[in-house]
């Protein structure tokens, strides 16, 4: 949790500070005067009295009392005014611009801890080392520019990168994106994206907090917090989009299973997501045009106007909001007509609107009256307007602003001319608004957002009917894959159905087994972990000679220690796996079994705990889903049977946070059941 003096605070000395605003030390007291900081200023620099005009002291062991110091000296030179600030002078707030830590060697690792040791001590909070410093309506704790403006109606902004927030930061400020806070968290050597989002989230006031979260992230330390603080963040009506860049620590290690190598790091990070319910974006326009987005009134529905006074960015718009869910739907009918007769010839009002290069202003205010009250099939409307730049355009944009004031649908403004029209569209951003400049980024992102959905389902809890035998069983083995017996036997006491199964080690256990037989059968080494690429299963046994014949051959592979006896069943191959990496929870996969899985790659996650609602709708996002419901005269599988064994692998990985891999491959979907064929589970304790 963040202390109040980071965020908050009465007085700040700049250590570091100097008359240079091309360094971070003046830099960021030049950016603490101008933007008013209303508390005590304190410079810390030994070869002056005054620094722009603030009073200056020698050392730190001059200043009075301080809430935060903001550090911009070298690093070698950090540690004893640290330990003035915290013994000494009951500094609780940290900001440490400089670099040569964690980030560089050891020696800069050993020394970013003990930094971290002593402000624990003490209770304070620290930001950085190596960052660009944060900024609130309190201050602007920063040595970079542009200072964006600030709001309670803005964007709270977190990023693992300096330079990166920079440089979002700029691209924002150019179609008018307006801020609440930005905090850098750089090495997060005490305070990373997590705590910040704690904070938010803690801190959160219905009435005056902003919705709309950016997160820039290099790093996810703690999983269960993320996860614990931006869903409690949506609960509360907050939007979430983020970019998370790199991989995991664990990222990419050789796998053993079809899981495993599916299942990579972006596969956890893309789960977490969803878990939260952020929007995952990919790039610095792409985020910010998200955000713009939410900042704006929300839709209710998905059937979108286009107004537009040029044709090509129209079918633009058209073509890339149609790919990605949502509709323009042509308008027809009396208002048409009348609309129609207010613009000049040659004007089409179909949608796209499409009111000429010579369109007015007028008749543009014209077209969002009909849009917004007579046109109830229309939900939201995009407006393109740009300028060959023959004649100034303000009265454009006047009228724009008024309506996304007044109007009961949204309005999203696509101006390209950057160029041509750029004091009017600077004016129109002056006076609050969001100004989007290319309509197939915008249109991407508002697919995003529209098809962003949370799945909330309260209505069910766990129930860990066999925790006391599941955890015996996992208790007693060691780390490495179990055995097949012994995975089927965990996979029962999970309630999943699986086939017919006999265990054979030596020629009069197979004899004891035949008796029991009916033909035909499939034969499997026990041993191997590949059993397919050591020639290690033997289908269409129908006979006893063929039998023994089979169990002579696999008993001879190198490592066999049994040979697994099953019938020969048919139906659609299915496939439930499950992995888990560092301190991240579970993610579960479904998909088409067999070769499908690693050839098409047609999986679906979700992370643990999954619900029954949450297990349907892995199922329906997949490109297969039209052929497991049933197609052209063949039966589809039954989707609630295997929604119930996803919802119950989710809860055997709960009582068993051991398993790090588990593999059900194939699971056959017959005429009225479901069964598990082959299974492979590792444990790691």
């Amino acid at each position: 949790m963040l202390h109040p003096k980071l965020v908050q605070p009465k007085s700040i000395v700049v250590i570091g500070g100097s008359d240079n605003i091309h360094s971070p030390g003046g830099r960021v007291l030049k950016n603490l005067i101008e933007n008013q900081f209303k508390g005590d200023l304190f410079v810390v620099n030994p070869k002056q009295e005054i620094v722009q005009g603030v009073k200056s002291f020698k050392n730190v062991q001059e200043i009075p009392n301080v809430d935060l110091a903001i550090i911009a000296i070298p690093a070698q030179f950090i540690l004893e005014p640290i330990r003035i600030l915290t013994k000494q002078k009951n500094t609780k707030g940290f900001i440490i611009f400089s670099a040569g830590f964690s980030e560089k060697d050891e020696n800069g690792a050993r020394l970013e801890k003990e930094i971290v040791k002593l402000i624990d001590k003490v209770g304070g909070s620290l930001l950085g080392p190596n960052n660009i410093g944060l900024i609130n309506q309190f201050y602007t704790g920063v040595f970079t520019t542009p200072i964006p403006k600030l709001s309670d109606s803005g964007v709270d902004f977190i990023s693992g990168s300096g330079a990166t927030a920079v440089f979002i930061i700029e691209a924002a400020v150019g179609m008018g994106l307006t801020f609440s806070s930005v905090y850098t968290v750089g090495n997060s050597a005490q305070i990373g994206v997590e705590e910040v989002l704690e904070y938010l989230d803690i801190s959160f006031d219905k009435d005056k907090s902003p919705k709309v979260k950016l997160l820039y992230i290099e790093s996810v330390k703690n999983p269960l917090k993320f996860l614990k603080h931006t869903a409690s963040l949506l609960s509360k009506g907050c939007k979430i989009a983020a970019i998370k860049a790199g991989s995991t620590e664990a990222g990419n290690k050789a796998a053993s299973s079809h899981t495993g190598a599916i299942a990579n790091s972006d596969v956890f990070i893309d789960a977490l997501f969803k878990k939260a319910g952020i929007i995952r974006c990919y790039g610095r326009n792409e985020l910010i045009t998200v955000a713009g987005i939410l900042l704006q009134r929300e839709s209710k529905g998905k059937n979108i106007a286009i107004i537009t006074h040029a044709g090509g960015p129209a079918v633009m718009l058209t073509d890339v909001l149609s790919k990605n869910g949502l509709q323009v739907p042509s308008l027809k009918g009396t208002h048409c007509k009348t609309l129609l007769k207010e613009l000049f010839d040659g004007s089409s009002v179909a949608n796209p609107i499409d009111f000429l290069a010579t369109g007015t202003a007028q008749q543009l205010e014209t077209i969002i009256d009909y849009c917004d009250n007579k046109f109830d099939e229309i939900d939201a409307i995009a407006v393109i307007f740009g300028s060959p730049g023959l004649k100034p355009v303000y009265d454009v944009y006047e009228v724009l602003n008024k309506k996304i004031k007044t109007s009961k649908k949204p309005i999203y403004t696509i101006l390209p001319s950057v160029i041509n029209v750029h004091d009017e569209i600077n004016e129109f951003i002056s006076k609050g608004n969001i100004a989007f400049h290319d309509e197939v980024l915008f249109g991407k992102a508002l697919a995003k957002v529209s098809n962003q959905s949370i799945v909330r389902d309260k209505s069910q809890t766990l129930e860990f009917k066999s925790f006391k035998r599941v955890r015996k069983l996992i208790d007693a083995l060691p780390n490495g894959y179990m055995s097949s017996e012994t995975a089927f036997k965990l996979l029962d006491y999970a309630g999943v159905q699986f086939a017919f199964q006999k265990y054979a080690k030596t020629k009069a256990e197979l004899n004891k087994v035949s008796e029991t037989l009916t033909y035909p059968v499939v034969l499997k080494v026990e041993g191997p972990l590949h059993k397919s690429d050591v020639g290690g299963v033997i289908l269409n046994i129908s006979n006893d000679r063929e039998l023994h014949d089979s169990f002579e051959k696999l008993m001879q592979i190198h490592g066999a220690k049994s040979v697994l006896i099953q019938p020969m069943i048919e139906g659609m191959e299915l496939f439930i796996g499950a992995k888990r990496e560092t301190n991240y929870p579970h993610i579960i996969l479904c998909g088409l079994g067999g070769i499908f899985v690693e050839v098409l790659k047609d999986i679906s996650t979700s992370m643990v705990p999954i619900t029954e609602s949450d297990a349907l709708k892995m199922i329906s996002n997949l490109r297969a889903y039209p052929i497991l419901k049933g197609i052209r005269g063949q039966k589809g599988i039954d989707i609630k049977k295997y929604a119930d064994i996803i919802v119950k692998i989710s809860q055997l990985l709960c009582m068993a946070p051991e398993i790090s891999e588990l593999d059900i491959n194939p699971l056959l979907a017959l005429e009225k059941d479901i069964v598990a064929v082959d299974v492979r589970i590792r444990i790691e304790k």
